[in-house]
């Protein structure tokens, strides 16, 4: 599956940067309101939403998803 960049270009999806990205928000937070365990369900709901779009995703539609 492939998502397209801000710039336009193509990337394979890669649920770690999913992980990451939600895991340094809530970091980020005063109070850490999400486990391991709920990052993990967040960026595992993102890659199904993706799969089941079957056309590559802007990285603005994958925001949206975790928001």
């Amino acid at each position: 599956m492939k998502i397209i960049k801000r710039n336009g270009s193509e990337e394979d999806f890669n649920i770690q940067k999913i992980v990451n990205a939600v895991r340094k928000a809530n970091n980020s937070s005063k109070h850490k309101f999400l486990t391991d365990e709920q990052i993990d369900d967040i960026a595992d709901y993102v890659e199904y939403k993706c799969n089941k779009i079957k056309r590559a995703v802007s990285v603005e539609e994958i925001q949206d998803m975790v928001e």
